[in-house]
């Protein structure tokens, strides 16, 4: 009878261990969720046969894969913590260290994508108001960061994984695509700067180091070298096949932890979302109307769609619809700012600021909101003019 008391109580704390691990895996994979429910639901409208093995860019998952493995491998050993720290600590007072966090997160993202540039500089950013009893700036602090993340990357092909599709989908030569993009970057980097000056006093502060580990040089070394070879498969100088073989094994000995870190459920989102796109592309009515809308303003729309469903997964539904590539990659990069889901950084932001400020959710949506339309309008008008 005990015996059979205590494994009922065990079967009870398994299951309940089990659904607490599984509700965990939803809040933190909410988009994940949803792409897979729209895959399966446009699967059931059209069977799967052998074309949706054309529905994948092999390239763009073969790249980001490579990108957060190496960038996992690199935030392990601190590499951009470190980095970061010491540009912030050569600053003297609070608007340029507010501004040195925003800027180092603008450039971050356009290196090691949006929300790893989030991921990694966040956190010092929360250390160093903490550090300097400037805690009452930590919301507009995050939001400059989060919209620095957002745009920062859009300069470069791998800096937002919208980017990386879009430039393999339509195969964007290199040069073009960064003149496209630098007008927008630009204009991003003088708000941003403009706002650090407006909103930040500058008033003197110190700064101590808390970290003093050395970077292992051979591992750092070898890692940076992935790294470049990563750059160069995403610009098509390299294979990127041969590449991301090369990153699994180097890893595989050198560092499995980078491996198992990987956000696997990003990359199946994206396996989701190919599908999905590439069945609503099939569907003629879908086809129709899409179209139609894209053809009159692609600009607007995309911009729209973002707000909507998020930056990622509007690249590649409205990519099947259009050739129109420039307002299209416009519309997905500036209008991952906006509404909270219209970038999965977004939301990276606004869960560390909930769990640093318990309480201050409501304060934080409506400044993110206000700065976040503000960004987005001034953004908008000049990509009309220029496409």
């Amino acid at each position: 009878m005990q015996h059979t008391l205590s494994q009922g109580a065990s079967d009870t704390g398994r299951w309940h261990l089990f659904l607490h691990t599984a509700a965990g895996f939803c809040r933190h994979n909410v988009v994940f969720l949803i792409a897979l429910a729209a895959a399966v639901a446009t699967a059931v409208m059209v069977p799967p046969d052998r074309a949706y093995l054309g529905y994948f860019d092999f390239s763009t998952l073969c790249c980001l894969f490579s990108t957060l493995a190496v960038v996992n491998a690199l935030r392990a050993h601190r590499f951009f913590t470190i980095l970061a720290e010491k540009i912030v600590s050569a600053t003297g007072n609070l608007r340029m260290c507010v501004l040195a966090l925003v800027y180092i997160t603008f450039i971050g993202s356009m290196l090691i994508a949006n929300d790893m540039a989030l991921l990694t500089f966040l956190p010092l950013g929360c250390y160093v108001l903490h550090a300097t009893g400037n805690e009452k700036h930590m919301a507009l602090t995050f939001v400059l960061q989060n919209i620095g993340a957002n745009l920062g990357g859009m300069l470069t092909p791998f800096g937002n994984p919208q980017n990386l599709y879009l430039y393999s989908r339509f195969s964007i030569p290199t040069g073009q695509f960064l003149l496209t993009m630098l007008p927008p970057f630009l204009l991003s980097m003088t708000l941003v700067t403009l706002a650090c000056f407006l909103f930040f006093p500058r008033r003197a502060i110190t700064v101590e180091r808390r970290i003093c580990d050395k970077l292992p040089p051979v591992r750092t070394g070898l890692y940076l070298l992935l790294f470049a070879a990563v750059i160069l498969a995403v610009f098509r100088l390299l294979p990127y096949y041969a590449v991301a073989a090369a990153v699994l094994l180097v890893l595989l000995f050198a560092d499995r932890g980078a491996l198992a870190r990987v956000d696997y459920p990003l990359l199946l989102t994206f396996v989701c979302f190919f599908i999905f796109a590439g069945n609503m592309v099939r569907i003629d009515a879908v086809r129709a109307f899409a179209g139609g809308l894209l053809s009159r303003n692609p600009l607007l729309v995309s911009t729209l769609s973002c707000q909507l469903i998020s930056n990622v997964p509007s690249a590649i539904l409205l990519s099947g619809f259009t050739d129109a590539w420039k307002p299209l990659l416009y519309g997905v990069n500036i209008g991952g700012v906006g509404t909270l889901i219209s970038s999965l950084a977004s939301l990276i932001t606004f869960r560390t600021y909930v769990q640093e400020q318990a309480g201050g959710a409501k304060k934080y949506l409506l400044l993110f909101s206000a700065v976040n339309f503000t960004f987005l309008s001034v953004l908008f008008l000049l990509c009309s003019c220029l496409v």
